[in-house]
């Protein structure tokens, strides 16, 4: 078995989550640097096989640039879907300084998915990678926040980061940093990346990236944990698993049913804690991954976390 993913990433993980993780940013420099599954020769593949196609990919100058504006039609039979990547169109506006961001890496490219899969076994958590190229002396996306952990790996190119406070109160929203709402948030951190080099920057601490040296680069890993929905979805199902199909007939036979099924809720309910409940709605998350990990592997690999990392991420 190969070292770790996020040992190779953040070196010792212990101390990663016991320092930085859900707590404040971090810069990782690997001393024989951070190999990204996806690079810039692999976003020229995917453009150059004409059927490449929105939403896996948008491009951004001070907002979003119109699809029109670098999607084309294919004629394919008596269709003509569109959508479709067009090459020369994307080059030309990173050219004239827009960023291009392509979606979901790993639902398309084979190697993210594979490093994704296993990252998504050790950590017990949903992952997506998107990937950003920027032109020298811009910026991607304006300040905003996310509703998910960044492990950012800057690919080519240099990439000037600067990273705000956290929300100061629960009711924050991911997206853009609303400047009407009141001041910028404090700026913490402030560092620029190199190939190789690896960014944390914990959940819903604003951030933007400037390119500095040439295109720059980068593949944005986010670990995305659960929410009261997945905890909701997961309650629904653990209530309704197994449950016969009768239709009962009539007033008495239907409030017996009923009875049977709230006791059976009940039973249900004083076995589960609140801990089996979160373990349960994170591994269906993983599970729905593209290239998902062994559920056989979850168990041994959350095993493995309680014992060496307990300040970290846990499958149950």
């Amino acid at each position: 078995m190969g070292t770790p993913i996020l040992d190779q990433w953040v070196g010792d993980p212990q101390e990663f989550f016991s320092a930085y993780w859900e707590t404040r940013p971090g810069v990782f420099r690997p001393p024989s640097g951070t190999p990204s599954p996806f690079t810039l020769a692999d976003v020229d593949t995917v453009l150059e096989t004409g059927l490449f196609r929105e939403p896996y990919f948008e491009m951004w100058e001070e907002g979003p640039i119109p699809l029109g504006s670098y999607t084309t039609t294919r004629h394919i039979s008596r269709a003509a879907p569109g959508g479709f990547a067009d090459g020369g169109r994307i080059r030309s506006l990173l050219e004239k300084g827009a960023t291009l961001l392509l979606r979901s890496v790993d639902h398309w490219h084979g190697p993210t998915r594979e490093v994704l899969a296993a990252l998504a076994g050790e950590l017990g958590r949903g992952v997506e990678a998107f990937f950003f190229v920027t032109p020298p002396g811009h910026q991607g996306l304006p300040l905003h926040r996310d509703d998910a952990d960044v492990l950012v790996l800057q690919v080519a190119g240099r990439k000037d980061w600067r990273i705000h406070a956290k929300p100061d109160s629960a009711d924050w929203r991911a997206g853009p940093v609303d400047p009407s709402a009141g001041p910028e948030p404090a700026e913490i951190l402030r560092t620029t990346l190199d190939a190789g080099e690896v960014l944390y920057v914990p959940r819903g601490f604003a951030h933007s990236a400037t390119g500095e040296r040439g295109l720059s680069a980068h593949l944005s890993v986010t670990v995305r944990d659960i929410s009261t929905a997945d905890l909701g979805a997961t309650l629904h199902g653990l209530l309704t698993e197994g449950l016969p199909a009768e239709r009962p007939l009539g007033h008495e036979a239907i409030t017996g049913a009923a009875e049977r099924l709230l006791q059976d809720a009940r039973d249900r309910l004083m076995r589960l804690s609140a801990a089996d409940l979160v373990g349960m709605a994170r591994r269906q998350a993983v599970a729905r991954m593209p290239g998902r990990p062994d559920p056989a592997d979850l168990e041994d690999l959350a095993t493995a976390w309680n014992a060496t990392a307990g300040t970290g991420p846990v499958t149950s």
